[in-house]
């Protein structure tokens, strides 16, 4: 990517574990999530990222909740569609039965196992703390639905070694045509940090598009970073409730 290429801004909708105690505006039901599909697009998005929910809020992996989904976007405007596959506890066959049956434009595709927290020094505790699994076996289970599907993979990294397990899919034929996230303030991955994106940036491999994530309140540090090296965006509630200290997005 190139300073005179178009930026791609990725609005992340709903994300999974996010609820409406701690910020009012996220989307739980179809139409709620499509309705804000539509006004992500108005405002220039190209791309949603979507987690699905039940109409109480928990996470769905239902296939029909996300053909629901996909129907009701569908009917408002023509916004790709990026579906997560991420989740923990959930069996491999549940978190990629969707890409297979809708077929969405594009589908997240985790690099790798991590420690995945968040962290309170207020409390000198961990919010929550969990292990990601993402092992290269399941990986290429993913990869190889997606590629029989037609379905770009997203390849989520949170760390170097995320980014480096890229290279020897490539090898093997199995990554063609795919895209990069970059994320970073996970506890348990990459700081969010301008150096550290444009450290990790700088290898991606060539003529390869790459977003940053910034995930809480650097989100705005890294997005500038990212416009500055030529990087594509993401925002949204699944990433960062607020616009600026104490002032809550809608």
């Amino acid at each position: 990517m190139g300073l005179e290429d178009k930026v791609v801004i990725t609005a992340a909708l709903t994300g999974v574990a996010a609820n409406r105690d701690q910020c009012k505006w996220i989307p739980y039901t179809p139409k709620e999530i499509a309705e804000d599909a539509l006004a992500c697009y108005n405002a220039g998005a190209s791309v949603v990222h979507i987690h699905a929910r039940e109409n109480d809020g928990s996470p769905s992996w239902r296939v029909e909740v996300f053909r629901e989904i996909m129907m009701e976007v569908r009917k408002r405007c023509p916004i790709i569609i990026n579906y997560s596959t991420g989740a923990v506890l959930t069996e491999r066959d549940a978190r990629i039965a969707h890409i297979r049956d809708l077929k969405p434009e594009i589908a997240a595709l985790n690099m790798g196992t991590m420690n995945y927290a968040k962290y309170s020094p207020k409390r000198k505790n961990f919010v929550f703390s969990v292990v990601f699994h993402n092992p290269f076996e399941d990986i290429m289970f993913f990869l190889d639905i997606m590629n029989k599907t037609g379905v770009k993979p997203e390849c989520e990294c949170f760390d170097l070694g995320h980014l480096e397990s890229i290279f020897p899919l490539m090898d093997m034929g199995l990554l063609k045509n795919f895209q990069i996230s970059l994320i970073m303030g996970v506890v348990g991955g990459m700081a969010a940090t301008a150096r550290n994106l444009a450290h990790v940036a700088s290898l991606v491999p060539p003529k390869i598009a790459w977003e940053v994530i910034g995930i809480g309140q650097e989100q705005w540090l890294l997005v500038a970073t990212a416009l500055a090296l030529g990087g594509n965006i993401r925002v949204g509630l699944e990433d960062n409730f607020y616009l600026s200290p104490g002032a809550m997005a809608q």
